[in-house]
Parts: structure tokens; sequence; C-alpha cells
């Protein structure tokens, strides 16, 4: 089956226009930058992508599957961008990128320190040019410590966070997340930091420079984990979401297929039991708090494992919306990219590219109502270098075609 032939077509549009204005250059590659980017430019900023000659972004050959020709990693995490290829190994090149960050309010990297100082694009360079640059950098360890020069990917920093440790069957060996987690939320603290950088440049007019660490943000995400350990000594282990602090938060199994289930406070554990038609257990002394019902959890746990086996998944899910319960199916992805609430949302959805369709997740954020954030497809590379040239920098068509010439861009 032709899964993108069966999303709703959303058509281009002028999107969102709160950071209309704002102008970012991404020198980033792979996830954690880019993702960070586009986040900016669905808000509507404009980015610059500004790739390798030849090869550009890694993600342009993580695949298959590729959809025309291009990484389907790659159109993930890079729509509502241009795309420029400049050599920065060459001093030309940099010259020209130096240009651009003089007209440029953001630049984006995913470069170590050293890297930076070789290339001529650390946040000492860059300021001197324009001081009012914000400088965001996202590496696997943050620039500065003993750490800062090795190499990372998602799947190392999950290792590092702790986050593979608590993953899996108890039983199993440690998990890496089924999504690139670390990438993805460095990406998100990536943009959040220059949202506050932009807002505290409104009063300051100065730059900032930004250090976000993959491993930090990853470890952050795990603060519901470790304050506990770090202020009781209990020490969580990998139990497939089974072992929670609140009593009952898992999945069962049911007639047909499993669900999850979230009993989250008294008033919820109530209801429970009277939706299923057994009032008197959620009554029952001993099982009046969380604190209790987590000592008797593994009774617990049984009980509830019977009572779901004699329905079917589509039966429980349909009284537990009556009666307010939280619950939930556990979606394959193809379940999930067929909901139809989902795709009525916006959360996925086809647009034109120039070879056709292209397959998108929405932002899912609404402002005033409005999610539709998608101005332009992801650039084909270098699509843009000539038009960047001469509308931005107001370079004459004789320099252009000879850094063309000279393959510089």
């Amino acid at each position: 089956m032709n899964v993108l032939n069966t999303l709703p077509f959303q058509p281009l549009s002028a999107g969102l226009s709160l950071l209309q204005g704002v102008s970012v250059l991404d020198l980033t590659t792979s996830v954690a930058g880019p993702y960070c980017t586009q986040l900016l430019a669905d808000l509507g900023a404009e980015v610059t992508k500004v790739e390798k000659r030849i090869t550009g972004d890694d993600t342009r050959a993580w695949g298959p599957p590729f959809l025309d020709g291009e990484s389907l990693w790659f159109l993930s995490v890079n729509r509502n961008k241009t795309s420029i290829t400049i050599d920065l190994l060459r001093p030309e090149g940099r010259k020209v990128l130096q240009e651009l960050v003089k007209a440029s309010d953001v630049v984006v990297l995913n470069t170590s320190a050293v890297v930076q100082k070789k290339l001529g694009v650390d946040y000492e360079t860059l300021s001197a040019l324009n001081r009012s640059i914000i400088h965001v950098s996202i590496t696997g360890f943050g620039l500065q410590g003993p750490r800062a020069e090795l190499p990372c990917y998602d799947l190392i920093a999950e290792g590092y966070a702790g986050i593979m440790d608590l993953t899996g069957e108890a039983s199993g060996p440690p998990q890496k997340v089924g999504t690139p987690a670390s990438d993805l939320l460095a990406g998100q603290d990536a943009a959040m930091a220059t949202l506050a950088a932009l807002y505290e440049r409104q009063r300051t007019g100065t730059g900032k420079q930004i250090d976000v660490s993959m491993v930090a943000s990853s470890v952050r995400f795990m603060a519901p984990k470790m304050v506990p350990y770090l202020g009781s000594g209990d020490l969580q282990r990998r139990s497939a979401g089974r072992d929670s602090v609140i009593a009952i938060y898992q999945v069962f199994d049911t007639a047909d297929e499993p669900i999850t289930l979230g009993l989250g406070n008294d008033a919820i554990w109530r209801r429970f039991w009277a939706a299923v038609g057994r009032p008197e257990y959620g009554e029952q002394s001993g099982l009046e708090s969380n604190a209790k019902r987590r000592n008797a959890r593994e009774r617990i746990v049984a009980t509830i494992a019977d009572i779901l086996a004699g329905r079917t998944r589509a039966d429980w899910l349909s009284l537990f919306e009556q009666h307010r319960i939280p619950a939930g199916p556990i979606n394959t992805i193809e379940q999930l990219a067929a909901d139809p609430i989902f795709q009525e949302e916006g959360l996925f959805f086809a647009i034109q590219g120039p070879e056709g369709l292209i397959p998108q997740v929405g932002l899912g954020i609404r402002f005033d109502g409005q999610s539709h954030a998608v101005r332009n497809p992801p650039p084909a590379l270098g699509q843009d270098s000539e038009r960047i040239l001469s509308e931005r920098l107001s370079m004459s068509s004789s320099c252009i075609a000879g850094l063309v010439d000279s393959e510089i861009i």
C-alpha cells in the first residue's frame, strides 16, 4: 500500500509569523541541529541551511528508504529552509559565510570548539563581526570539559544519560528509545534557548553564546527518575514501565490487543473499579492511598489483569473513555499514521515537492487555533545558493559566477 497517497494534502501557505524577520544560519547536520532550526523555521524565522558542496547534510545519505532520490530522514527535519553550499575549508568560502553572519541574527552549529575555531565560526570570531549574533552550539558533551571533543550520536547520549538502562524488559538488555530522543531533546532545548536569547537581545542589543549538550539535555530528561534516587537511595531498575511511583501505571493484555492504563490518583482509582463493576474493591481498607496501593501492587495487578483479559481492547477503551479513565492503545507506526483524528489535526499530511508528494509530521502547537506552518518543502542541495548571495549580500552576477567556477559554492 502506498501510504503517502493516503495522507491528507496540505497546500503550502504563509505559515506562522511569530519569528518573522529573524534570520538564522543553519550550519548543522544530522538530526539535533536541523530539528532545532526547523522548529525556528516553523515559527516563521528565515533559515538558511549552509551545506557542504557535493554531499551536503549527512542525513541526505541516510537510507534507504529514499523518496525521489532524497532521504526521508532528511525530509523529516528540514522544511521551511533554503540551501546554500559553501566550501568552508577555503578562505574564499569563509569570507562568504562571514558576510552572511553580518546579515543574520542567529547561527546554529553542531561542531566542537576546536573545529569551530579552525573554520572561523567560533563565538569569539563571529561576535566580532556581529555583536548581536546569537551563537548556538549543539554538541554531544558541550563546548567545555574533558569530553568536549568526543564524537557523539543519539545512541551514545542515551547510554551516557541512563535512558537505555531504564528502557526495556527487566530480564532483557538495555534498549535505545525507538526514536532519536537525545537528538530531539537537544534540538528542542537549542530552539528554546534561542528564543530566550532573542528576547533578551531586545533589551540589551547584544548577542549570546548558547552551549547545548545532547548528554546534558538527556540527563535533565531523567530528572523524575534521578531526583527520587538522589533523595532516597532507591535505585529503580529496568521494568518495561511496570514499576512506577504511581501504583498502577503499566501495560495490560486484553482479549485481543494490549492497552496502557494509568490510575494516577484516588478519584481515578475509584472510577476504574466502578467502571469494571467492582466498586467495593476500590473502596476497601488498605488501598485508599497510592502509597498503600504500591505495597499491594502485585495483588492489584493480578486482579486487574484477570478482569481486562475478559474483553477486547476496543470494549475497554470505549468504557474507560466514558468514565474518564486514562487508557489507550499501543499503536504501531502503521496504526499511528492511519489515525483519523491525528490526520484531521494536521499531524500527518503530504505537501507538494519538486518531484512529487512529500510526507510531513506537523508542528502540533497551535497559535490562536493555527498550526499550519509549512511554507516550503525541504530544499534540494544548494538550490538557493545564487539567489541568497544576490538578494542577501547584493553580490553581482559576475562575482557569483566566479564562486561557482572556482567551486567555492
